[in-house]
């Protein structure tokens, strides 16, 4: 009897696609592999926390959120789920193509830029409004790529020009000012390799999506051979070049040493739970000639 080979990936016989531009086999393939990085990224993560120095681990924890991530939605997206079909105004020969928009890359990012902006304040010893106002804005420009993918008109356009312009915002306020910040904490040549690394890559990803859910100049498949790059030298190059580097800084300084009363603002070295213990207040005496009960 003749033996039958069952296909390796069935994610596709399993949950089908539809439209005229739809997921590969290869594709899935593919997907699968960076599944399998960031599943590997997300292990080694967790295992460096444990060699790192306790109140020193504050990348570590926000890089094992970051890959877990990651890893669910490629999980998702190699599987051919968390997808909508979307008509394109724009397309190779004529209009009105159906296309596969996952919407599951868009939730990554929500994630993943956040957490990159925020090490890169931390590491920048930049303000906490400055932060979130740098959250902000990557979230302003995702939501602005996400509305876009989902319009069928040459409107998305005008979406992708404000998602543009909060880039343009995010590049100028991390490499400029934040920049300046970083000097006075004296880790200016580490910080502005690193804000460098990631504005190069975020200046990619414009030119991506206008080729792929923009344009629909390339296939999904190929959208994703873009996006799974970038993702992975941006949240896993970015990410073990932090973590690795901050063994050399002074968590002091940068005032992200947490002690058991959590992000304390002290000298370098000095730590609540170490000081001597404060006698407790004594209690107040009851006022005189106040017999009545209580």
């Amino acid at each position: 009897m003749a033996a039958t080979l069952l296909p390796r990936n069935d994610a596709l016989r399993t949950h089908p696609g539809t439209g005229d531009q739809q997921l590969s086999e290869n594709g899935s393939d593919w997907l699968f592999t960076v599944t399998t990085v960031f599943g590997v990224a997300l292990l080694a993560f967790w295992a460096l926390k444990y060699r790192a120095r306790a109140g020193e681990r504050f990348f570590h924890y926000l890089f094992i959120i970051t890959t877990f991530t990651g890893l669910i939605a490629y999980f998702a997206m190699a599987s051919n789920l968390a997808w909508s079909p979307v008509r394109q105004a724009n397309s190779i020969g004529h209009s009105g193509v159906v296309r596969q928009i996952f919407w599951a890359k868009y939730v990554f990012w929500v994630v993943a830029f956040p957490a990159i902006l925020i090490a890169l304040g931390i590491i920048a010893g930049i303000a906490w409004a400055t932060i979130v106002y740098h959250v902000a804005l990557s979230w302003v420009w995702i939501i602005a790529y996400l509305v876009a993918a989902y319009t069928p008109s040459n409107y998305k356009w005008g979406f992708f020009a404000f998602g543009f312009l909060a880039h343009i915002f995010l590049l100028i306020s991390t490499l400029v000012h934040s920049t300046s910040s970083a000097n006075r904490v004296g880790i200016r040549g580490d910080y502005l390799a690193l804000a460098s690394w990631v504005n190069f890559l975020w200046l990619i990803y414009p030119l991506a999506w206008g080729l792929t859910d923009g344009g629909n100049y390339n296939g999904v498949t190929g959208s994703f051979i873009w996006f799974g790059i970038l993702d992975l030298l941006l949240v896993l190059g970015t990410g073990f070049a932090i973590v690795f580097l901050s063994r050399r800084w002074d968590y002091g300084r940068l005032n992200i040493a947490f002690t058991q009363y959590g992000r304390v603002p002290a000298h370098p070295g000095t730590y609540p739970e170490k000081g001597p213990a404060q006698a407790a207040p004594a209690a107040a005496p009851a006022p005189a000639g106040n017999t009545s009960a209580v």
